[in-house]
């Protein structure tokens, strides 16, 4: 695994409470950064992700706010900034399924305005709002933005069509989020493919085992996997950005 030196560095993580922005905030914490981590205000795993963080000795804040909420969104970001006292990296982690099971491709009628409406506010929106809302920061630190993509925003199959969009959509606005806010601030995505976490898609064992058999590597990411390349975008590759870095084990080849 990479190591870096993040003393000093700070970072906010959305939808920080568990998965891939969980592991995300702990190993940003653990190479010595300051995170903010996001959650919804009622969900009691954003508390308890920030006690244990701060238990294992790091440095964490805790952020509540809906992001799907415009107003919520931009004052939970900037109440962090200020607790944080400036800002180096922005985790676009938030996002939602929208379901339990997955809608088959061809069952348009199950796809509803509601799922539509939820997926969308939740999964770009909440990256642009945040991002916006940190502009300015970032700038002021020549700092980074990575954002959560998926192997679905690149046609691939996945638990429904609007998810689909949805990634699809977060993938083109990395690409233009990377140009407005050049040359100080860089701006790239993760996408993986099947990730063994508390997300919750209800997959078959059959899907499962059929998906690790197709997967070159033979075997699902995990959340570390995933949080090491976030890192990796957020305090590396210099010369990066507008990128979205496909993590899928080869599935997608």
């Amino acid at each position: 695994m990479l190591t870096f030196d993040l003393n000093g560095k700070t970072a906010l993580v959305t939808g920080g409470a568990s998965g891939i922005g969980l592991e995300t905030a702990r190993m940003l914490a653990g190479f010595g950064a300051t995170v903010a981590i996001n959650y919804l205000p009622d969900d009691s795993r954003g508390l308890e992700a920030v006690a244990s963080i701060i238990a294992n000795g790091g440095k964490a804040i805790a952020a509540p706010g809906d992001l799907g909420d415009p107003a919520s969104a931009d004052a939970m970001a900037k109440k962090a900034i200020l607790e944080l006292g400036g800002l180096d990296l922005l985790v676009n982690n938030a996002g939602t399924p929208g379901v339990t099971k997955p809608i088959p491709i061809a069952q348009l009628e199950d796809v509803s305005e509601d799922l539509w409406a939820l997926i969308l506010n939740t999964n770009l929106m909440s990256v642009f709002r945040c991002s916006k809302a940190c502009a300015s920061a970032l700038r002021a630190s020549g700092g980074a933005i990575v954002n959560t993509a998926s192997i679905a925003g690149f046609s691939s199959v996945s638990s429904s069509i609007s998810y689909s969009a949805s990634k699809a959509a977060v993938i083109n606005l990395t690409k233009n989020l990377a140009k407005a806010l050049a040359p100080e601030v860089r701006v790239n995505a993760v996408a993986p493919g099947a990730v063994i976490s508390s997300w919750a898609i209800e997959w078959t064992e059959d899907h499962k085992k059929s998906s690790e058999n197709a997967t070159p590597l033979k075997r699902w990411a995990t959340t570390d996997d995933i949080a090491e390349m976030i890192v990796y975008l957020g305090f590396a590759a210099r010369m990066t950005t507008g990128q979205t870095v496909i993590a899928d084990g080869g599935i997608s080849m």
